[in-house]
């Protein structure tokens, strides 16, 4: 099993909190968004829409965070990272989705280039940019979260779950990009229980190896 991703990618960070909850060695192969060798052709054999993470399981690859998630809850049963029932599991994907279709995708690498190098969009805009959907984001799932039942020491429930796989992620975010997450009590208390498990600690991006040497 061999994991294409990058340090700071908050989906490839998805995809190692999913491996590491199901207790799975992989390999890494290192792409540095940075360098842009996500768009060069060896790459784009692996995966030809040049995004991370991409996994190497099973004699296939598969692309996109959600569907390696559910790909590996489907076919690895311990632990699961969905509930078993038709109602929780809506519940649980609607927070992800929150996340991975509307605060994400305004906010990855490639809309941040986009913005500073076709439209001249300078430091200051592009932060605020980036805080203004993570805003909006948080403050839906913030109340989701704490006027719900469901909710319990994770997203839903006493387990961590495929919401929490991508909570702690774009909350690691925010956080680089100074967002203020005093409004967020639930989403914070969340993310710290999350954060004393191995298996989100050891996903972590300064945990990987092509992260830079602490300054």
């Amino acid at each position: 099993m061999k994991l294409h991703g990058y340090f700071r990618s908050s989906a490839a960070f998805r995809v190692r909190i999913a491996l590491n909850l199901k207790k799975l060695d992989y390999d890494t192969a290192l792409v540095n968004l940075q360098a842009g060798e996500q768009v060069l052709a060896q790459y784009r054999a692996v995966n030809p829409q040049g995004r991370v993470p991409a996994l190497e399981i099973d004699g296939r690859v598969l692309v996109q965070s959600l569907a390696i998630i559910e790909y590996l809850d489907e076919t690895i049963a311990e632990p699961p990272l969905l509930p078993r029932d038709a109602p929780g599991r809506a519940r649980v994907r609607a927070l992800a989705n929150i996340i991975a279709c509307d605060i994400h995708p305004l906010n990855n690498l490639a809309v941040l280039n986009y913005l500073k190098n076709k439209l001249e969009v300078d430091q200051d805009k592009r932060t605020e940019w980036y805080r203004h959907w993570v805003k909006q984001g948080f403050d839906a799932i913030e109340p989701l979260l704490a006027g719900s039942t469901d909710t319990g020491r994770f997203c839903h429930g006493d387990r961590p779950g495929l919401a929490d796989i991508c909570l702690v992620p774009q909350v690691f975010n925010a956080q680089r990009f100074d967002c203020d997450l005093a409004p967020y009590p639930t989403i914070c208390r969340i993310f710290d229980t999350c954060m004393a498990l191995d298996a989100f600690e050891r996903a972590q991006p300064s945990r990987q190896p092509d992260a830079p040497a602490p300054a």
